[in-house]
């Protein structure tokens, strides 16, 4: 005997899986219970439930975390970067836009993104308001497959840690999720060259291969033919906090 929806079978209808909007809705009332976010935001706990529903792949893949080819996957994500990096560097906004949206779609980036925020970071074991640290290889596949751009961003995570220089002065210091941050990271993947074609070539604050010895060779060229003066300042209390 059939069943009514759609001339199907009970038992085929039973096995069915739930659509993506149910499986959304569902994550997004617990996650709005356990007030991890808002009615509207997707935590990366509801992507994970997602893509372990949704995904056209098993969970149980061929390819192992630890058995990734790195260096290829580094490989494929440097060629794309130059890319980037030529384009911006004639002016092309078309062509670097449209392969940034390439690397951000691409696998490759996804992991490399996925393993620096779990396993290079000093940060690793630092948990967002989810609670979520320490990932099993499994649950890295996972975030793999749920990364995507679009959505409002989950909340962060407030500490207070020392001021260095400071005798008992503290910083606040906001932590992301962990979803939050390999997003971040991807994202930083596809922005980094297209930035680094117009950066100045006296900056070395917060680049990839600079460091602080680069810029002292830098300053110690500046004046080893005629003296100048420095200034460091520190103008952060010099600004109302009201305003």
């Amino acid at each position: 005997m059939r069943s009514q929806e759609n001339g199907r079978f009970p038992e085929q209808v039973a096995s069915r899986k739930p659509s993506r909007g149910r499986i959304a809705s569902e994550a997004k009332a617990f996650g709005k219970a356990r007030g991890y976010a808002d009615g509207g935001t997707v935590t990366w706990i509801v992507e994970v439930l997602v893509a372990i529903y949704m995904a056209k792949t098993s969970l149980k893949t061929t390819v192992e975390w630890n058995a990734i080819p790195w260096r290829k996957l580094e490989r494929k994500v440097f060629k794309l970067q130059k890319r980037i990096y030529k384009a911006s560097q004639r002016g092309d906004v078309k062509a670097f836009r449209q392969v940034q949206k390439t690397l951000l779609r691409s696998w490759s980036a996804k992991c490399l993104a996925v393993r620096r925020v779990t396993q290079d970071n000093r940060g690793k074991k630092t948990a967002g308001v989810d609670g979520r640290k320490n990932l099993s290889p499994k649950a890295r596949f996972i975030l793999v497959q749920s990364l995507k751009l679009g959505y409002k961003a989950s909340p962060t995570r407030r500490v207070w840690i020392p001021k260095p220089g400071s005798s008992g002065e503290k910083r606040p210091l906001s932590i992301p999720t962990l979803y939050d941050r390999a997003l971040q990271s991807l994202v930083k993947l596809a922005l980094e060259p297209e930035w680094e074609a117009r950066f100045e070539p006296n900056s070395f604050g917060f680049r990839p291969g600079r460091n602080a010895h680069d810029a002292m060779k830098a300053i110690f060229n500046t004046i080893k033919f005629k003296p100048k003066y420095v200034l460091d300042a520190d103008i952060a209390k010099c600004v109302r906090r009201d305003s």
